[in-house]
């Protein structure tokens, strides 16, 4: 496993909660900040803030070289082939809506077929819905296995000549399934469609590289991946991008403005109006080089031992459910659950009085809890600065709410 020394780098972490020792098991949420991004961050702020692209002056040519910076650290990330084919958005929603918006509202049309799963978080479902609602087009569900992963048999049965795009996440923000994007882009492209990834929870924790997967558009957020808040990345193929409209208007995407017509920038710009999310941009190139000099590799290992550690642990005990695949190797360092007979927010307020944070609720995938026929589950989720004492404190947490919870009742 990862060193414990990358702790370090984590003050958020050198802290009591409630009298014990935090135990932070929430990263699908969002991620804790190293100190290289912070500082990165208030580097920008205190010496080179200033607007980018206008000006001439040392500030802004700074600014400008800070954030242009970042979109190539990206490009390099993901291995996309030019900067061009990267969006600074706010987030792995806007993203995703850009797409819907920009390019599902020009090339889809009544007939049409667009195709997502059950296990997909609420921002990759509702911009497909309101989609089809407007253009009179299909949404259409792959069904999941029993154990909550995508059988490439059922993808095949539910592509048609007819789909017009596919959107799936790669690793789901419940389940922790990690699914076979590049095996369903190739079926998503022998129908004709387009292939788009939600990946929120894949960015911050696994190799990607977007020529390899052949997928037209990815989404992803700097929040996830030990970046700041607000900031997010769309990946497109520039050939797509060139004959979009962007869907936001005003100030830096322009190229002229007349009284009645105006024209836009090249890409990027034309998707990113008005000031962009500078020190945002910034803070993401913080925390890719961060992740970089660790190993996304390294990063990914670590993940699934702390994942089938707390599967092994977490199974012994009585009334406890685990959901998403048993086989720890399909999955991420995701571990969603519940216990018999106690709400999921009862477990995690329990959890939080001895130090522990952990997600309770819904996780903005409602249809998948209807799937999983329950209303609510309790997630834990694994990062770079999680231990085997953090699993052991966990799990300890949850024999504490399992007692208490059975004397009162």
């Amino acid at each position: 496993m990862l060193s414990k020394e990358i702790r370090r780098y984590f003050p958020i972490l050198n802290q009591e909660i409630n009298g014990h020792p935090l135990v932070y098991l929430d990263s699908g949420a969002t991620s804790q900040k190293p100190v290289q991004v912070i500082e990165a961050i208030k580097k920008y702020y205190e010496f080179d803030n200033s607007n980018v692209h206008r000006g001439v002056h040392t500030l802004g040519n700074r600014a400008t070289e800070g954030y242009e910076g970042a979109r190539e650290k990206v490009r390099k990330f993901i291995n996309a082939k030019s900067t061009k084919e990267i969006i600074f958005t706010r987030g792995t929603t806007t993203a995703i809506n850009t797409v819907a918006r920009s390019y599902g509202l020009a090339n889809v049309k009544e007939g049409d077929e667009i195709v997502i799963t059950h296990m997909e978080h609420h921002s990759n479902i509702i911009p497909w819905q309101q989609l089809a609602k407007e253009t009179g087009a299909t949404l259409k569900y792959i069904d999941l296995e029993q154990d909550g992963t995508l059988s490439l048999e059922k993808v095949r049965a539910t592509i048609t000549d007819k789909t017009k795009i596919v959107s799936i996440v790669y690793v789901s923000n419940v389940l922790g399934t990690m699914n076979q994007i590049k095996e369903i882009t190739q079926i998503a492209h022998a129908h004709g469609a387009i292939m788009v990834v939600d990946g929120a929870q894949a960015a911050p924790h696994l190799k990607l590289d977007v020529q390899n997967l052949d997928c037209d558009f990815l989404a992803f957020s700097g929040h996830k991946m030990c970046g700041p808040t607000g900031i997010g990345v769309l990946y497109g193929k520039q050939a797509l991008l060139e004959e979009m409209e962007p869907i936001e208007f005003g100030g830096e995407m322009i190229d002229f403005v007349g009284l009645y017509e105006s024209t836009w920038k090249e890409l990027p710009w034309k998707f990113e109006g008005g000031t962009p999310i500078i020190a945002g941009a910034i803070g993401l190139g913080a925390a890719i080089d961060f992740l970089e000099e660790i190993g996304l590799e390294e990063i990914e290992k670590h993940e699934h031992e702390l994942a089938a550690l707390a599967m092994d642990k977490m199974s012994s005990i009585e009334g406890l459910t685990i959901y998403g695949p048993k086989d720890p190797s399909k999955r991420a360092g995701i571990v969603t659950f519940n216990l018999d007979d106690v709400h999921p927010h009862d477990v995690a307020t329990v959890l939080d009085m001895n130090g522990i944070a952990v997600r309770a609720g819904h996780h903005c995938a409602q249809p998948l809890m209807k799937w999983l026929q329950c209303n609510s589950t309790a997630r834990a989720s694994f990062y770079i600065y999680n231990t085997e004492e953090d699993i052991d404190q966990l799990v300890a947490g949850l024999r504490t709410a399992k007692e208490y919870f059975s004397d009162v009742f």
